[in-house]
């Protein structure tokens, strides 16, 4: 018998590569199929589906794409074991290809017809059931094949789940591994060991639609759970749970208890059926916002009782079951993946996608609390929809929290040591302390006899109030000059809180200052594609880019807005290269020197370049500024040269990168001097802030010498302070070798080598922002983050003024002066 494996074998040495040799058998009755992200000598996807005991393989550069008239090439390369559906990791170097990989959507696929006659026909047609792949696909063999790499297309077939690339681009949007959202873990091998067996389910099993269906429920909790990294957190709305029952051209509409109310929401049974799908049970709340887009649960009544609920908003989150399909023991994150693709530009407005956020629980429920919101509701990424009220959903209401005066407590009863309770106030429009109710819980012993001791210190005969209370028979009134922080359920009619907790006691405001808090209300409801032009739009505006200062997407997109003027002097006529983050800045960040995905307004540079790679590109609009941005850009890097001289660079940098325990004044004083030597070889420089722990010293050049000269001038600059100044630069890079000292980092010099952009933010927790200065202002400023994407309003009056002399120069005379044998130009 011929080896399938043989070419797979033969280019790979498995006692180095981590690669299974052999292994894995099929499910019992499912093809799986597996599409690795592969970072090689070029970023591509690989797809591989199972067939006649191996995977079938392609190579995708560009990856698969959602819209139909996307024709992606696929290069077919060697059959791999089954095992291979496990891998996920890095190829070592020197290893055929070496780099690192991601299982990027995992499932199981259904062929149309004979399998084996497909492929061999070089028709192969089929459905997915990924995570990320859904519907209907094609894989089609191109004429004129090759017997070394056979070209096939991948196409996506017209049906619910293709989109436009226009408005949607899976690898762009989708970029991370799957293995997270696997609904059981694969178990790691040992070196050596027998390789798994492929776990990959199915993905829903065929079942008649039923009719009826009991929604899951979720469980109130206290706090937050103690793993929310195994959660997803959605707005609880203040409304109707509404379930949708779906069947050919039949749509009904189920409350939570049964009732049809189909008849009451002909408009929403309307919208459901545009969806086009066959048969369906999906799950949502519906709800009425009020003028300022805060779910309204008074206004959704009031529809019901006029009998006008055209207005009606539905937020969808689950789907029990899909075109015959059960999926309620699917992951619940495949679960919303299946549902999101029923989304698209064409869906009914007043259908919702209920978003999940990507941030801490405890910092979400923050913020919907002071937008005036019901709560947050959780849910367990990896759990299965069930017809009950299960723990694996959660509800964490919102509880209004403010300081209080204390004006005094009331006697301990039974056990209790102490004090009951204490009595709290707030003061009214005329600064008259009004009596606001008492709390009697978040106590512990030693709290009650400290707090009891406080008070006891303070006490007054009468009381502080305006006012009578049902207390003042049995009251100890104190002074009103301690505060309490006090969360609560809700304000009464009598002007009293409800469901009370005490925090603890804060020092940091006067008695005086306190009153009654108002939430404040959220512009605009739950967030939407946010469209800055007519040809962008910018998705998932709320997604938190920054953790440690809660920016969103829509901040930072609006920042680029903001400084474009400023940033597109720096950045036009460059190659610029590019820092993602699609997790945000505390995730993985992915370094772009090449367009991948589509990123409109991004122009690609003549190949001519950069021989042997894929074009340059370079950024000189707002529009690709924004779009970059878009898809997760934070950081714009640029090159010394620009796209029409790019064999002579036009400028020289120095990059100051401080050591461990150098110290900020060490950092200023050391570019102080890089300063003064420059000016002794005749040459002016300018200085800007990197936005993260150093400076960047940059030299204006008349294109005339070429990569290697220039920086081998920089090195010798560079070479010279080190030999002058020992105890305070080093020509050496590494962290062992600039310990206590600044590296003057020439390297960046090189031909491809860059430096981040003027104006450009980084990609680190602060968000801060490298910004052109003065070299009066480098002994004032207080660090190179000083200015960040959240600040940077307090600069741009200066924008790029400090750099308005900028003009290029000649290097002959400071190379005379320095003694620097400088080749000719060529």
């Amino acid at each position: 018998m011929v080896d399938a494996l043989a070419k797979y074998k033969a280019k790979r040495n498995f006692a180095i590569t981590p690669e299974p040799l052999h292994g894995g058998v099929s499910g019992t009755g499912v093809r799986s199929f597996v599409v690795q992200k592969h970072w090689a000598s070029h970023l591509h996807y690989d797809f591989r589906l199972e067939l006649d005991g191996t995977m079938k393989s392609w190579a995708v550069p560009k990856g698969p794409s959602l819209d139909p008239k996307d024709k992606r090439m696929a290069v077919q390369v060697e059959d791999h074991p089954i095992a291979y559906n496990q891998f996920e990791g890095e190829i070592p170097a020197g290893q055929y290809g070496a780099g690192k990989v991601i299982i990027w959507d995992e499932g199981h696929w259904v062929p149309l017809g004979d399998p084996a006659t497909g492929y061999r026909d070089g028709s192969l047609k089929f459905d997915i059931y990924g995570h990320k792949l859904r519907g209907r696909w094609a894989l089609v063999r191109m004429k004129g094949k090759s017997e070394k790499q056979i070209p096939w297309l991948l196409i996506k077939e017209k049906d619910n789940f293709a989109r436009t690339a226009a408005e949607f681009s899976l690898v762009d949007e989708m970029p991370d591994s799957v293995v997270p959202l696997r609904s059981r873990s694969v178990e790691k091998n040992a070196p050596g060991a027998k390789a798994p067996v492929s776990t990959i389910p199915p993905l829903g099993a065929p079942a008649a639609l039923p009719a009826t269906l009991q929604p899951q429920l979720a469980v109130l909790m206290e706090a937050v759970p103690s793993n929310p990294a195994d959660w997803l957190f959605e707005i609880k709305f203040d409304g109707y749970r509404l379930l949708t029952r779906i069947e050919g051209k039949t749509v009904q509409l189920f409350t939570r208890n049964g009732n049809d109310w189909t008849h009451k929401l002909p408009k929403l049974a309307q919208s459901l059926g545009q969806l086009g799908l066959k048969s369906a049970w999906l799950d949502g709340e519906i709800t009425v916002t009020n003028d300022k887009g805060i779910p309204d649960f008074q206004r959704l009544q009031n529809a019901f009782d006029r009998g006008s609920t055209d207005d009606i908003l539905y937020y969808l989150f689950d789907v029990p079951y899909l075109d015959g399909q059960d999926l309620r023991q699917e992951p619940l994150e495949t679960r919303r993946a299946v549902l999101q693709q029923l989304f698209n530009d064409e869906t009914p407005d007043n259908l919702r996608f209920s978003n999940t956020f990507d941030v801490q629980a405890q910092d979400l429920l923050a913020t919907v609390c002071h937008m005036g919101l019901e709560g947050v509701i959780g849910k367990k990424k990896n759990s299965a929809y069930v017809s009950r009220r299960s723990d694996s959903w959660i509800k964490l209401k919102c509880r209004s929290r403010q300081e209080f005066v204390i004006v005094g407590y009331t006697d301990p009863k039974g056990s209790r040591v102490g004090l009951g309770s204490l009595l709290l106030g707030v003061h009214d429009d005329k600064g008259l302390l009004q009596y606001a109710g008492n709390v009697g819980t978040g106590f512990d012993g030693r709290t009650l006899l400290q707090l009891k001791q406080k008070l006891e210190a303070i006490a007054v005969r009468t009381s502080p109030l305006a006012g009578k209370t049902d207390l003042d028979s049995t009251a100890h009134w104190v002074q009103p000059v301690l505060l309490a922080e006090v969360s609560f359920g809700e304000w009464t009619d009598t002007q009293r809180i409800r469901h009370a907790v005490f925090h603890g006691l804060r020092s940091d405001k006067t008695p005086a200052s306190i009153t009654r808090e108002h939430p404040s209300p959220i512009s605009g409801g739950e967030s939407q594609p946010l469209v800055l032009s007519s040809q962008l739009k910018i998705t998932h505006p709320e997604r938190v880019i920054d953790g440690s200062t809660g920016l969103t997407k829509l901040e930072l997109v609006r920042f680029y807005h903001l400084v474009a003027p400023l940033l597109l002097p720096h950045l036009k006529q460059r190659p610029v290269s590019m820092v993602r983050a699609p997790t945000g800045v505390d995730g993985e960040l992915f370094f772009q020197k090449h367009l991948e995905g589509k990123m409109p307004g991004v122009r690609l540079l003549d190949p001519a370049l950069d021989p042997g790679h894929a074009p340059l590109m370079e950024v000189a609009t707002m529009r690709a500024l924004l779009s970059a941005a878009q898809m997760n850009v934070v950081e714009f890097h640029t090159w010394n040269g620009v796209k029409t001289a790019i064999h002579k660079p036009d400028r020289m940098t120095f990059d100051l990168d401080p050591g461990e325990g150098v110290e900020w004044k060490t950092v200023q004083q050391g570019a102080e001097l890089v300063h003064q030597f420059l000016q002794q070889l005749g040459l002016a420089s300018f200085v800007k802030t990197s936005g993260g722990k150093g400076l960047h010293i940059v030299v204006a050049l008349k294109k005339y010498y070429h990569w290697d000269a220039v920086k081998a001038f920089s090195q010798a600059i560079v070479l010279h302070l080190a030999q002058t100044l020992p105890q305070l630069f080093v020509a050496k890079s590494g962290p062992r070798n600039r310990v206590g000292k600044i590296f003057v980092d020439y390297l960046r010099n090189g031909f491809g080598a860059t430096t981040v952009s003027a104006w450009s933010a980084r990609a680190r927790p602060g968000m801060g922002v490298s910004v052109p200065i003065a070299w009066d202002e480098v002994s004032k400023i207080s660090g190179s983050a000083c200015w960040t994407v959240s600040n940077i309003h307090t600069r741009l009056d200066r924008g790029n003024d400090p750099w308005k002399n900028y003009a290029p120069q000649s290097l002959g005379k400071a190379m005379g002066l320095l003694d620097f044998d400088s080749p000719r130009a060529e």
